[in-house]
């Protein structure tokens, strides 16, 4: 018999506080052309902004578990969102790029202590119903970051400017520290601390390698697929912009559907299938001949990346034995590697032969995702 899925108020805490980093990390995108135009800097320069983030995010998952150990779970996450809207003010007001991406960095570094603390929290308090818990943390905040290209476009045309969406979102932390900050996990501390002295196990590590490369598919595919429409598909330059938006849609309605069905269907089934979809989708966009084709191959590739993420990290963290804090922080490196590398490297492939061509590397990720996963799986049966 399946216990009823219930969602403490520290729970609440977790999924605002993730969406109020996803609303942060979605937002560097629509912001670079603003501040390629007023700080006069080249492509070259203002793309720094989202790699020193991404390095940022290296930096937490190399050592953010030892800040953790040391104040705790629930400070270190408000620490995490204070540091992180205190860096997006430094980058409104920054007049020049050592200082803008200098936030940035910030940002990625201070913010991304949310990003390690929430799937080991939630995997604590919800044991085996965390995967339902992450899909839908995730899901929530997928919603929200769909805001923040809209609001850095709708304020652009305003007196106040571009810079408004940055500035609300870090206020915003004011009205949610008021409505939150008295609630605490119904788990102690040291729940997710029993193990820190030990390594994690290998199985983790294989989720690990699989986690990198469903964070690598999901950006490429971000990063890439309006020059694919504009270069390849002859769309002209903003609707291939907006084409891009499918893909987002796809992972919001596959996070919604996956927070659903985790509650009934085992995390692993799930997996293999997402894999399956997200190559089926990913066909049709590589393979189209039509715009139409592409979009919605991009649109079916988005529902089955969407999961890919919350389930495997809630794979690897119980995988752990335990040593949640520490697993959770290594699944942040997980995804910063996965930001900083494979996207620069599909661009530098498609410098070389061609963007159609470079996309094999994202065809190559899914093959061995798959490969990757069913490894663990097997290996996983025979502990």
């Amino acid at each position: 018999m399946q216990t009823k899925f219930y969602r403490s108020p520290f729970t609440w805490v977790t999924y605002t506080l993730l969406s109020f980093y996803g609303y942060f990390l979605n937002i560097l995108g629509p912001i670079t052309p603003f501040l390629q135009d007023d700080l006069h800097i080249s492509y070259t320069i203002s793309s720094l902004h989202y790699t020193f983030f991404a390095a940022g995010m290296l930096v937490t998952g190399l050592t953010g578990d030892f800040l953790i150990r040391r104040a705790g779970r629930v400070r270190s996450l408000w620490i995490g969102a204070i540091g992180m809207s205190l860096a997006a003010i430094l980058l409104v007001v920054g007049r020049h790029p050592v200082v803008t991406i200098g936030a940035t960095f910030l940002m990625g570094c201070i913010g991304t202590l949310i990003l390690v603390i929430v799937p080991s929290a939630l995997s604590d308090e919800h044991r085996e119903k965390s995967p339902v818990a992450i899909a839908e943390a995730n899901t929530i905040s997928s919603l929200v970051n769909a805001l923040a290209p809209l609001l850095v476009g709708w304020f652009a045309y305003t007196f106040f400017g571009w810079r408004l969406a940055i500035v609300l979102g870090s206020l915003s932390l004011i009205v949610l520290f008021i409505f939150l900050r008295k609630a605490t996990p119904p788990v102690t501390e040291q729940n997710g601390q029993k193990a820190t002295a030990e390594r994690l196990p290998f199985l983790y590590w294989v989720y690990w390698v699989a986690m990198v490369l469903g964070v690598s598919v999901e950006f490429c595919m971000i990063f890439w697929s309006a020059n694919y429409f504009e270069v390849v598909l002859g769309l002209d330059k903003a609707s291939a912009a907006q084409a891009v938006s499918l893909f987002l849609g796809g992972m919001i309605i596959g996070r919604f559907a996956c927070s659903r069905l985790a509650q009934i269907i085992s995390a692993r089934k799930m997996v293999i299938f997402s894999i399956v979809l997200a190559a089926f989708g990913f066909a049709f966009y590589w393979l189209a001949s039509a715009p139409w084709v592409g979009m919605l191959g991009l649109a079916l590739c988005g529902l089955g990346v969407a999961s890919l993420y919350p389930l495997i990290i809630s794979l690897a963290i119980a995988s752990s034995k335990g040593n949640t804090i520490q697993a959770s922080t290594r699944a942040s490196l997980a995804s910063g590697t996965a930001i900083l590398a494979l996207p620069l490297l599909l661009g530098g492939v498609a410098d070389s032969i061609g963007l159609r061509p470079a996309y094999a590397v994202v065809a190559g990720l899914l093959v061995c995702l798959m490969i990757v996963f069913l490894a663990a799986g097997r290996m996983e049966k025979s502990a």
